[in-house]
């Protein structure tokens, strides 16, 4: 056996298909697109939501609530999540970051008090709840608010 004389196996491999080469092909005049009708012509294409002339489930399900284009999305760190870092430490949204607590930060970090803090923390975000912070200072740390 040699690299020469290799071969795939029997039905490994089949041929392509070559459209609108004539009636013996198989494939010839119409080119497998059927007689007349949009998708027969060429440069057409369907729309995502298209459903054969049926109205769309986009168009037939009601329009509800609201959405706030000015709404400001916080990323969510808990107490107990800080509980890793050694006693004294400074906590920055760019060190939650490299920690992998914080994914995107969107429009900053904020401090929610699930969980217990049990060593002092110097914690810097863009938010506190009234009970993360009572929390941290009760701990013996302090709050920094940053600027948005």
């Amino acid at each position: 056996m040699e690299l020469s004389n290799l071969s795939p196996r029997p039905g490994a491999t089949k041929n392509r298909k070559r459209v609108g080469r004539g009636p013996g092909s198989g494939h010839g005049k119409t080119a497998g697109r059927g007689h007349k009708g949009a998708l027969s012509r060429s440069g057409t294409r369907r729309r995502r939501n298209f459903e054969g002339g049926q109205m769309p489930l986009v168009r037939r399900l009601p329009k509800r609530g609201f959405t706030n284009i000015f709404a400001k999305t916080y990323a969510i760190v808990n107490l107990s999540q800080l509980e890793r870092f050694p006693a004294g430490s400074e906590v920055t949204p760019e060190l939650l970051m490299a920690e992998g607590l914080v994914k995107r930060a969107g429009d900053g970090v904020k401090i929610l008090a699930k969980g217990e803090l049990t060593r002092p923390l110097v914690v810097k975000a863009h938010r506190f709840s009234a009970q993360a912070k009572a929390k941290i200072e009760a701990a013996g740390g302090r709050c920094e608010v940053l600027a948005p």
